[in-house]
């Protein structure tokens, strides 16, 4: 509470000076205030592991009640460093995917950090190596977090050759050599098969995401493994994929089942390819629950909401990007260690019921 006092008895409030003349406060303003060498505050700001978590805390306290922010220009110049970490996305994503949640919740993975966080958007018709490029060649950040992965990812390939930081929201060839956060699909689809088939269903499709990306292959390779060790049929939805907007899912999910194949269990890698799935087995007079079941996985739930007989598992999006946040970051402030990666494995314990 003294640093309270000593800091509202030293910075003029914004009614005791005049309009524009007020100084921006500093390091060595936050030293005086709190007592610590300039040094010592510098890397407390900057989270520094070998800095007490309440000192930390203290110097973060004092410097948001004065209204401190850093000069970027003079940390770059100072640390060759940015303190941007970018966060690369494609514009092109059905309506209920996951995007505003891993946005969020890398932005919270690097809250109370010296980073922050950059979203750097790019279009389906541009080469997504576009924005990559840029931010290594103005050097506009200090690491790039990417996702929908696939196997031999050329952004990944070029950021290794350049030796710029990253983590990557899935895993490539390359899987040991970089951090990255995954979800294990491959046991998402073995697991899926396996509720359907306790629940009696034995004619299953699947509605894999796109079959370039890893998590694709990796789905549709768990799921036709299962079936084949336990006399399932799995068939892999054609003219659409689980990222596709609803409208399209749902037309190839219809086209489906007019041609007559059998069909009493689907699993679906999204929410909104679910609520496709729904929809046309509605409209063919098939009942969830009782003539079909529906296995999907979700970031935000809200399926069963809607239909409480859909079977979901849950993908921890938010954990997600906090770990990539700190995975990034690692990879700035520590290159020599070794990189760092999760996967997440769904269980019969994830089933959701709520």
């Amino acid at each position: 509470m003294a640093t309270e006092d000593k800091t509202k008895k030293n910075i003029p409030s914004d009614s005791e000076t005049p309009l524009g003349t007020r100084k921006q406060p500093t390091l060595k303003t936050i030293a005086a205030l709190t007592g610590l060498a300039v040094p010592t505050v510098s890397r407390a700001l900057g989270g520094a592991s070998d800095i007490s978590v309440s000192t930390r805390a203290r110097v973060r306290a004092v410097a948001d009640e004065i209204g401190y922010v850093p000069n970027r220009a003079g940390v770059r110049l100072r640390t060759g460093r940015t303190n941007v970490i970018a966060l690369v996305l494609s514009t092109e994503h059905e309506v209920m995917n996951h995007t505003a949640k891993l946005i969020s919740s890398v932005a919270a993975g690097l809250r109370e950090t010296q980073f922050n966080l950059n979203i750097t958007p790019y279009f389906g018709d541009e080469d997504p190596m576009k924005p990559v490029r840029y931010i290594v060649e103005t050097r506009s950040a200090d690491a790039v977090i990417l996702n929908q992965i696939r196997p031999e990812d050329s952004r990944v390939s070029y950021l290794r050759s350049v030796g710029f930081p990253f983590a990557t929201h899935g895993r490539t060839i390359w899987e040991n050599e970089h951090p990255y956060y995954d979800y294990d699909n491959s046991a998402f689809g073995a697991l899926g098969v396996r509720e359907l088939i306790a629940r009696g269903r034995r004619n299953i499709l699947l509605v894999a995401p796109p079959t370039d990306q890893r998590y694709g292959q990796d789905m549709i390779a768990g799921a036709q493994a299962t079936g084949q060790e336990v006399g399932a049929k799995v068939r892999i939805l054609s003219g659409a994929t689980s990222d596709n907007a609803m409208q399209q899912t749902e037309a190839a999910i219809d086209a489906y089942i007019a041609s007559g194949k059998p069909l009493d269990g689907l699993i679906c890698g999204s929410n909104g390819s679910s609520i496709a799935a729904m929809s046309s087995v509605e409209k063919a007079g098939l009942i969830l629950g009782e003539t079909v079941d529906l296995f999907s996985k979700e970031a935000i739930p809200i399926l069963k909401r809607i239909r409480p007989s859909i079977l979901t598992v849950h993908e921890d999006v938010a954990q997600t990007g906090r770990f990539l946040a700190k995975a990034a970051m690692a990879a700035v402030l520590s290159p020599k260690e070794p990189p760092m990666q999760f996967l997440e494995v769904p269980t019969h314990a994830s089933l959701m019921d709520y």
